[in-house]
């Protein structure tokens, strides 16, 4: 199962989207995948056009709103074929203050110890991060060993890279295994002689990371004011074009991962 956090810190960059639309590509193509969604805007489900009851508050303590024991199949939303969520909300303000009554030994390992599955039931685990830094987002890092880092062709965006880095090295103190695997430039706007400068200086910075830029696309804007994928609302946009590319560069590169080098 592959665990990745996308993750950057600051808003506007993409990350929802990107996370939303990754997730559902990943699911078209026959992978099962959990998208968590780690931000009280809840914009997951609006995107997907879903209204779980619960969520990740309520998977992560066992309990509802009312203390009552809790299933965790019951905060997990199916929202497309092999696709389920688990929502974020006002509620993960809650869950940030349980995390931080629990035992100092504890606290920050807590979701890679109830949240990643056993087995093999799952192929990807992704989580939308919020752009904050606190004990959820640790939390999130200590559960996984990917990062994708969505970063918008924008000078202020590059400033907001500089301060995930710092974020970054502070989690691989507690997680080795933690890699800053993808950087996915978007709001590529082929009109703007900035976004190929940034593109240019994201590429000599990031030689294997970087990726296939995502480019401006209205139609990407359009579609969760449906609750639709851009796969759902229009296959033939530019954005589901370049959202195709990433996720087949992420299949490819499990397939690679998985290869059995050969000795002569």
């Amino acid at each position: 199962m592959r665990k990745i956090a996308v993750a950057m810190a600051k808003g506007g960059v993409g990350k929802t989207t990107t996370s939303v639309n990754l997730a559902h590509a990943l699911a078209l193509q026959g992978q099962r995948v959990l998208l968590v969604d780690c931000d009280t805007q809840d914009q997951v489900a609006k995107f997907l056009g879903v209204s779980p009851k619960y969520g990740l508050y309520e998977f992560v303590t066992g309990r509802d709103e009312r203390g009552q024991p809790l299933a965790k199949m019951e905060t997990i939303h199916k929202a497309r074929e092999n696709l389920w969520i688990l929502a974020g909300g006002i509620k993960l303000v809650e869950l940030k203050h349980w995390l931080g009554e629990q035992p100092r030994e504890q606290r920050h390992a807590l979701l890679s110890k109830t949240l990643v599955p056993k087995g093999d039931r799952l192929d990807f685990l992704i989580f939308d991060c919020s752009p904050g830094w606190d004990i959820l987002s640790v939390n999130i890092l200590m559960a996984v060993n990917e990062v994708l880092c969505p970063v918008s062709l924008q000078a202020p965006a590059l400033e907001g890279l500089k301060t995930f880095f710092g974020y970054l090295i502070s989690a691989q103190k507690l997680n080795n295994d933690l890699a800053l695997k993808y950087v996915l430039p978007t709001l590529f706007d082929r009109r703007t002689r900035q976004s190929f400068d940034l593109y240019h200086k994201l590429r000599r910075f990031f030689t294997r990371q970087i990726c296939h830029p995502i480019r401006y696309n209205v139609r990407l804007s359009e579609a969760p004011a449906v609750g639709k994928t851009i796969f759902e609302y229009d296959q033939r946009a530019i954005g589901a074009q370049d959202y195709q590319k990433l996720t087949r560069r992420l299949i490819d590169d499990g397939i690679r991962s998985k290869q059995v080098p050969r000795f002569f």
